[in-house]
């Protein structure tokens, strides 16, 4: 098994909340990680019809069979059981008594939500990390073959295409979770629906051309988003306008949680077709993005990564707060450093009045340096930015 680095921050969380839970995409490696973390757990998955109708019709039962601690995986199946899982909470209160899973979160948060807000710790579980893979010794020679790839784990476990495991990835997983969570009669419109999603990535969302070019009302385009985001496909970087006077774009970007997924959906078949792709640019970008953000899930923080963009066009690709200090992030995929790569830098100095600190140019070459209005990082060295070094 490949360390994940979530770990750390679920066996601590585990020593403090009677609940907690782990949401993610589905194959991210949730069951694997919760059953290494608590081997001594009864381990129960209610994707199995007998133990799931065991859990629905003797809910008390079920639960009381398993009081010494216990992984419920698929917990969303038996909605039901939270208000029962809430009552053990309540009544005992020992910590780290249940540990939940889910792929459906949006059922899984709704449930939450419901009878067990206050009472659960939730912990956020993505593919691999590049920091992850790095470790466990999977070192790709640059940054369109991790694109291309992505990161599930199911993919550098089984040595399996991505061609052909992303291909089934989004005809078992995403339809039939779809089919669960909304009444969509015709899912070769919500197909459509995804690919155009992934034909907009790293641009600025336009829900009403979304609609059009898909055939489907601006609601139904919204409703149908809200559905990628909780299912961790889609991710929005919403616009960062704190504390400004002049007018700033305010309509959020589009990028995927995982560029390798992005790239089926695209139609690319291999690497050498993604070097040449009008949109390797914005994939690049997603990527970036996405590390930034497992970086913040992986120690149990929201996301709160932003953009900023004024009507003019000047712009800072990621605007986040890490270690107490808000970090301005440019992402360019080209290997050559320009001096335009600074000229956001430059123009957020001039409008904010403030130094340089805390500045990144990451970019697609493989030399990382200091340069006067950024600290310029190679993108297999990400990490030195969450480090400050």
């Amino acid at each position: 098994m490949i360390k994940r680095d979530l770990s750390r921050k679920l066996k601590a969380l585990a020593l403090k909340f009677t609940v907690v839970s782990v949401v993610g995409p589905r194959q991210s490696g949730k069951t694997t990680l919760v059953r290494s973390v608590f081997p001594r757990f009864k381990y129960v998955t209610l994707e199995d019809i007998d133990t799931r109708e065991f859990a629905l019709r003797d809910p008390r039962g079920f639960l009381s069979t398993y009081s010494a601690g216990v992984i419920i995986d698929e917990v969303q199946r038996a909605p039901s059981l939270f208000s029962y899982i809430q009552s053990e909470v309540d009544k005992k209160g020992k910590a780290g008594q249940f540990i939940l899973t889910g792929s459906q979160n949006f059922l899984l948060l709704e449930g939450i939500s419901q009878t067990l807000a206050g009472r659960v710790a939730i912990l956020r579980l993505l593919p691999f990390s590049l920091g992850e893979l790095k470790e466990a010794g999977y070192k790709l020679a640059n940054p369109d073959e991790y694109i291309f790839t992505g990161f599930y784990p199911r993919i550098y476990d089984k040595k399996i295409s991505p061609v052909e495991w992303y291909h089934n990835y989004i005809q078992t997983y995403v339809e039939r979770d779809v089919r669960l969570v909304k009444n969509i009669t015709d899912l070769h419109v919500f197909q459509k629906f995804v690919k155009l999603c992934a034909g907009r990535v790293g641009q600025i969302l336009n829900l009403s051309s979304l609609g059009i070019d898909c055939g489907i009302t601006h609601n139904t385009a919204k409703a149908w988003l809200s559905l990628l985001e909780a299912s961790y496909i889609i991710f929005l970087l919403t616009p960062y306008y704190k504390n400004f006077n002049k007018r700033l774009v305010k309509m959020p970007k589009i990028f995927f949680y995982d560029t390798g997924l992005a790239c089926s959906l695209l139609g690319i078949q291999n690497k050498t077709q993604l070097m040449s792709h009008y949109l390797r640019g914005s994939l690049f970008e997603s990527f970036i993005l996405s590390e930034i953000i497992k970086y913040k899930f992986n120690r149990g923080q929201e996301h709160d990564c932003y953009y900023w963009r004024d009507k003019t066009g000047n712009e800072i690709d990621c605007i986040t707060e890490i270690g107490g200090s808000a970090l301005k992030v440019e992402i360019k995929s080209a290997k050559t450093i320009t001096e335009d790569f600074f000229a956001g830098f430059k123009y957020w100095r001039r409008v904010t009045r403030s130094n340089g600190k805390s500045s990144y140019l990451i970019y697609g070459g493989n030399e990382s340096q200091k340069r006067k209005f950024a600290d310029v990082v190679s993108w297999a060295d990400i990490p030195l930015i969450f480090e400050g070094k």
